[in-house]
Parts: C-alpha cells; sequence; structure tokens
C-alpha cells in the first residue's frame, strides 16, 4: 500500500526582515541530552465554504516568517560549543522548514474522540522528524496538510532544547494571530516579548566551570548500571496511551493518603500518576533491589524568586 500522505511543496522560510546574526549560548541546563527532542504540536481544522487551499497556505508562508523576526533563534541552527561544554544556537537566518501535503485517507472525523495507541499512525502529519538537532536540522518545522474532505492539519515540531513548552505556545499564540491577519503588512508585535536570557539558568559558578566541569548539575549524572538498564528499555518495549479520568486520579489519591507516612495530608494528581506510572514501570522491568533509578521532570520557575 502506497503512502497516505502525498507533498506538494518543502521549503525553508527565512524571517521577513532583518534579525540579528549572532551567537547565543544555551545553558547547561538546556544542553542536556534528554532536552534534545521535539514538541510536536498536531492543529486541526474544520473545512468552510468558500477556503481557498493557494491562499491559506500562502498566508501561513507569510505569516512564519514575520514569526521568525522577534522569534529568530528558531530559524538559526544549533550546534556544540568548541569545548564541548555545552550548546549554543548559531543565528545566522537560516530559516524554518515548511510542507505542504495533502492525504487521500485521512478526514477530520479520524481524529475526533480518537486517542491514538501509538502516534506512529499519524507520524506522517509532521514527516520531517528531527532526532538529533545537532545534525544541522532546522529546530522549528511546520507541516500543512490537507485532508480528504477539505479540513487542514498543521504539524508543528519544535527542538525542547530552545524552548519549553510554554514558550512555545508564546510562538504559536503569535504565529496564530499573523496569520489570521487580514492585512500582512500589520505591526503586529507578540503578546510577549520574547528573551533569552539563559545565563540566569545557570548556577552562579556555572560559567566559570563549564569548560572545565561540564557535570556541574549531578542530578543529571549517570548511575551505576547494575542491570543492563539500556538492554531493558530497549527491546520488546511497545508505546501506548491510557486516559486517568478524574476517578481513577481520585482512587490514586485515596490509596497514597492510606500508605502515607504521618504529616502528609494531601498529593497533587501528577505527584499520584507521576509514582504509580514509575513504579508500574520499573516493576515491569524487574529491576534488581539495589539498583538506583532517577525520575527526572520538569517544573515551571518563571514566577519563583530566588
Amino acid at each position: 500500500m502506497g503512502s497516505s500522505i502525498h507533498f506538494r511543496e518543502v521549503v525553508v522560510i527565512t524571517p521577513s526582515a532583518s534579525t540579528p546574526s549572532s551567537v547565543l549560548q544555551l545553558s547547561a541546563l538546556d544542553s542536556q541530552l534528554f532536552l534534545r527532542f521535539t514538541i510536536e504540536y498536531l492543529l486541526l481544522f474544520r473545512s468552510c465554504p468558500g477556503l481557498d487551499p493557494v491562499a491559506t497556505s500562502s498566508a501561513l508562508k507569510s505569516a512564519l516568517a514575520r514569526a521568525l523576526v522577534p522569534y529568530y533563534p528558531l530559524a538559526g541552527r544549533v550546534r556544540a560549543r568548541h569545548d564541548g561544554s555545552c550548546l549554543e544556537v548559531v543565528c545566522r537566518a537560516q530559516g524554518a522548514l515548511f510542507i505542504e501535503a495533502f492525504s487521500d485517507r485521512f478526514s477530520l472525523g479520524d481524529f475526533q474522540d480518537k486517542a491514538p495507541k501509538t502516534v506512529t499512525q499519524w507520524r506522517k502529519l509532521l514527516s520531517f522528524a528531527v532526532d538529533d538537532v545537532l545534525n544541522g536540522s532546522p529546530p522549528l518545522v511546520v507541516q500543512l496538510t490537507w485532508l480528504r474532505d477539505g479540513s487542514a492539519a498543521v504539524g508543528i515540531g519544535i527542538n525542547h532544547c530552545i524552548c519549553d513548552g510554554i514558550a512555545s505556545a508564546d510562538f504559536l499564540n503569535y504565529f496564530a494571530e499573523l496569520a489570521r491577519s487580514s492585512v500582512p503588512s500589520d505591526p503586529i508585535k507578540p503578546a510577549l516579548k520574547p528573551v533569552w536570557d539563559r545565563h540566569l539558568l545557570n548556577s552562579p559558578s556555572t560559567e566559570a566551570t563549564q569548560a572545565t566541569n561540564p557535570t556541574i548539575f549531578p542530578e543529571f549524572s549517570r548511575v551505576p548500571d547494575l542491570c543492563g538498564f539500556m538492554s531493558r528499555v530497549s527491546s520488546d518495549l511497545k508505546p501506548t496511551s491510557i486516559t486517568f479520568d478524574k476517578r481513577r486520579l481520585d482512587l490514586l489519591k485515596s490509596i497514597a493518603l492510606d500508605t502515607s507516612r504521618l504529616g502528609e495530608s494531601s498529593f497533587t494528581s501528577f505527584e499520584v500518576l507521576a509514582a504509580h506510572v514509575w513504579r508500574s514501570w520499573a516493576r515491569a522491568l524487574s529491576f534488581p533491589a539495589n539498583q538506583t533509578l532517577k525520575l527526572l521532570f520538569s517544573i515551571n520557575v518563571r514566577n519563583v524568586t530566588f
């Protein structure tokens, strides 16, 4: 069976106006291996009478070019520093990747109330997957796919080492506002001005020790592998999707309270779900009792005062 996605255009979109030519440093935290993945979005839009696919595609490309002016690091390329300590973004207006395609299989109804067991069945709706941003790939990819009923899917991939989920959502809101503008030349500015300031994520001693000691955050140091960890987690594992509704979350909280230590009176949904999934995963892989495991997760520190 042939592919259900057929490509019309693949083009690099550069900023519509001049942007700073510079090399921006990423922090030690941004440079961790586990942050080099791509944040992926799939946005769906119903068809409407009089919709012009050519004009829509042109409007998206124009909006993307304009959005890359204040968000110019997304038009750059990520590389490792010469000393190997961290990563940096080379900003020379290299551009983002824009793909236009159409599908002879999918319609809007295929996505409604249907959470896929894996994303592989929708993979080609964002067909350019960046495994490692250090190979010269663009950190931002946008794919417009026309569905067979006239609806549209917009897949967007943004590399996490350049921005997190909140920052990527800010970019998408700005991108959408520009695309909706009836006057392409309107000087619309982002609701929140993008800032870099990655040095704020480094500890006071970071900048002085990065070159000689790149492992400055012990939380990210490797733990001894006593059980052939990689062989356990890389074989016979299949991704899946499970929905935890309020009833199930309340049950997990009740169990946690019944088994909690003295003084622990409440737990958040994130705490009980993370603990449950982590423990179930560790049990399923039969790790030995003496194997140290670490659970890492991100938090929002934008409004935290240190």
